[in-house]
């Protein structure tokens, strides 16, 4: 009896480890699941997403550049007024002061050059500062394109004379990028059923998800800016077309395979 009992007790033994082994396998099994999918098969597709926008913001730059003597402080001062008379132009036109913003300022010596024939023992002298260059350089945003054409000529008159290529933009691209997400999204998924059709198996779960976009600005020529800023008289305002942005974008999908 006694003996009966310990090799019913024995095997008991030897099932509940068995089924202990097999449990701490599944749990191994899930775990992994969960925490590294990248264990277990999956695909990857990709789709592309487009939307058309209207740009509602214009952007361009103006510089004053002086170039001089060595007084330094007056070139300074004329710079200044001349860019103080263009920036007070501006804002005469009901443009914000927050879309107003200097972005360069600098002062560069010019050098006179130095001819010096090259004798053994001779040391050339170093050349010598001859003046001064000063730029300033001020963005400005304007959302009211009935006004681009007016500030373009109108900074030049007031003491620009450089005007640099103009961009146009969506200022809160947000509601264009979530129509071209959207339509990314729908074909990748549509791609993955496809696939998963095709091959037999069925789509899991999402594992990952990556994105890029992408968008095209038009631009205003330089060199019909850089002709006006040149003119001697009072130039023709150019005529601006804002045109249509289109914004792109692709997402990537990885799906575990079932």
């Amino acid at each position: 009896m006694n003996t009966l009992l310990k090799n019913l007790l024995g095997i008991a033994l030897i099932v509940a480890l068995g089924i202990g082994s097999f449990v701490l396998y599944r749990v191994s099994q899930t775990y992994n699941r969960s925490s590294e999918p990248t264990n277990f098969r999956s695909f990857t597709v990709s789709g592309d997403g487009k939307a058309t926008g209207t740009p509602d913001v214009a952007t361009f730059s103006f510089q004053v550049i002086s170039e001089g003597g060595l007084d330094v402080a007056k070139l300074q001062s004329d710079n200044a007024a001349k860019m103080n008379k263009a920036i007070d132009f501006v804002k005469q036109l009901k443009i914000d002061a927050k879309d107003i913003k200097t972005e360069q300022y600098s002062v560069s010596p010019q050098y006179s050059n130095t001819v010096c024939d090259y004798v053994a023992g001779k040391v050339c002298p170093p050349a010598t500062i001859t003046g001064y260059t000063i730029q300033q350089g001020v963005t400005v945003k304007v959302r009211d394109f009935n006004m681009i054409s007016k500030i373009l000529s109108g900074v030049v008159e007031n003491g620009a004379n450089s005007v640099t290529q103009i961009q146009f933009a969506i200022d809160n691209p947000t509601e264009v990028e979530n129509t071209a997400r959207a339509e990314a999204f729908k074909k990748a998924k549509e791609k993955a059923e496809g696939m998963a059709k095709a091959g037999g198996f069925t789509v899991g779960r999402l594992l990952d998800i990556s994105e890029s976009s992408g968008g095209y600005n038009p631009y205003y020529a330089r060199s019909a800016m850089m002709d006006m800023a040149g003119a001697k008289e009072a130039p023709v305002a150019p005529t601006i077309e804002a045109g249509s942005q289109d914004i792109n974008i692709t997402v990537s999908l990885k799906y575990e395979i079932q």
